[in-house]
């Protein structure tokens, strides 16, 4: 009992928070990342994506705009992988070097915290709404609180905990999923015709209504793209090719893909949007069982990462340090709070508007590694995360990022037209990209390094 309370101590220590993960230290498969990131892919979130966009807007918008999803998600995802196991840092680190510098980047840390623990709160609600469907005697404020609280021990040592907690309850996930299409297979539908003609009344192919569905999926997928960074910097140094392709491109096929598709299909057929209620009406307890299996997975990562994202913020700003625990704690305390507040009633807006600034963020980090620091050659060819060798700010990341959010959030509020309207996270992608490189080559890559560090490995070198 001892040794193995030692092992789990260290393991807990070994999350690196607010360092890079020494190379040393890099032991992960590709096989085990993409494991962990299966987590974030089984989401029965992706499901209900998938029904209220084939319910509203038509299968066949809703089809082409996943494919447009796993594209887009799974090239800013295979860069950012890239990145993170090059360098051993996770998006927060890799910001504070990337053109942010140190409390440009804590900034972007708390907002990216947030966005976690809001996700983690939709998710919960929907694990709750299937609860309490088939136990409607149990108030929903006590499951809130029961499920919310679960997570928080399920995330106590870290990254090794959460690669067995994937690893083992994917198979039963798996079971529970084939199970699910069976029933679904011979029960009958409530549209007669072939799914892939489903069209509801005043939507056509292609248009404003494939528009509107691209518009939900870009609420997403710069938050999928940019999660993996929390895992694929423990990712060994020999996997790093391939690695970065597999975990990069395998969780946006099977999110986006599978499980999306899969929200098509159950939608279409049971005529309902919420998966909380569709999966019970199939599988009964089963159905329960299984909405808390995947969502349990979900949140697990949810969690993990907004504490990250947290610690970094703290330490950076406040100096105040008091281990990834704490902010587990928080993260799980405060998004219980948010289940409780009704925070589901905002789902479009918040998608929206997050959808804008992650994406933007995204395209900053990877149009500074791949575009300035590697075609340019501007800046350092490392990724610096050490406070006293870098600016407060940098302008190439810190300008970049708020003018293409605030113009984003403007073309989503309408301003701009209804094409831009539900294209405003790409658009504010694509300006962050321009405004990246135009202010790099500006600034003449000054604001990167106050210093220079000689103890750079040659490894870890980017460009």
């Amino acid at each position: 009992m001892t040794e193995k309370y030692v092992n789990n101590v260290q393991e807990a220590q070994d999350d690196y928070s607010l360092d890079r993960v020494p190379r040393k230290a890099r032991t992960m498969g590709w096989l085990s990342v993409t494991n962990i990131t299966f987590g974030i892919a089984t989401a029965i979130f992706y499901f209900q994506m998938g029904s209220v966009m084939a319910l509203q807007f038509g299968a066949a918008n809703a089809i082409v705009s996943s494919i447009y999803a796993i594209v887009v998600a799974g090239i800013l995802g295979t860069f950012i992988v890239y990145l993170s196991a090059k360098s051993g840092m996770n998006v927060n680190l890799l910001a504070r070097g990337g053109g942010f510098g140190y409390i440009g980047a804590s900034l972007t840390s708390l907002i990216y915290a947030s966005n976690f623990i809001m996700y983690c709160a939709f998710e919960g609600l929907i694990l709750v709404s299937a609860v309490h469907t088939f136990f409607p005697v149990i108030p929903e404020w006590a499951l809130i609180v029961f499920f919310g609280s679960l997570v928080i021990p399920l995330n106590w040592f870290g990254i090794k905990q959460l690669d067995k907690l994937q690893k083992w309850s994917l198979p039963i996930f798996g079971l529970f999923l084939l199970t699910a299409i069976v029933v679904s297979i011979f029960t009958p539908s409530n549209y007669d015709g072939s799914v892939l003609s489903f069209m509801p009344s005043g939507a056509s192919f292609g248009g404003t209504s494939l528009l509107m569905c691209i518009g939900m999926h870009n609420g997403i997928i710069g938050l999928t793209a940019l999660l993996s960074s929390d895992y694929a910097r423990f990712l060994k140094p020999s996997d790093l090719k391939k690695g970065s392709i597999a975990v990069g491109f395998i969780p946006q096929i099977f999110s986006y893909g599978v499980m999306g598709g899969l929200g098509i299909w159950f939608g279409v057929r049971l005529g309902n949007p919420n998966p909380g209620v569709y999966i019970v009406m199939l599988l009964g307890i089963g159905g329960a069982l299984f909405t808390m299996l995947t969502q349990l997975r979900i949140n697990v990562t949810n969690i993990y990462s907004s504490s990250l994202s947290l610690s970094n913020f703290f330490e950076n700003v406040f100096k105040f340090t008091p281990g990834r625990r704490f902010w587990v704690f928080v993260a799980g305390l405060t998004s219980m709070g948010l289940m409780l507040g009704g925070i589901v009633d905002h789902l479009s807006t918040v998608m929206t508007f997050q959808g804008v600034f992650l994406l933007a963020w995204a395209a900053v980090l990877v149009a500074d590694a791949m575009i300035v620091k590697k075609l340019l050659n501007i800046g350092p060819a490392h990724y610096e995360a050490r406070q006293q060798y870098l600016y407060k700010w940098n302008p190439v990341g810190v300008v970049s990022l708020l003018i293409a959010s605030v113009l984003g959030t403007i073309a989503a509020l309408g301003y701009m037209g209804d094409f831009l309207q539900n294209t405003a996270a790409f658009f504010a992608a694509l300006l962050a990209a321009v405004l990246t490189v135009v202010i790099a080559v500006t600034t003449k890559g000054n604001y990167y390094l106050n210093s220079l560090p000689e103890d750079v490995e040659r490894e870890d070198m980017i460009a």
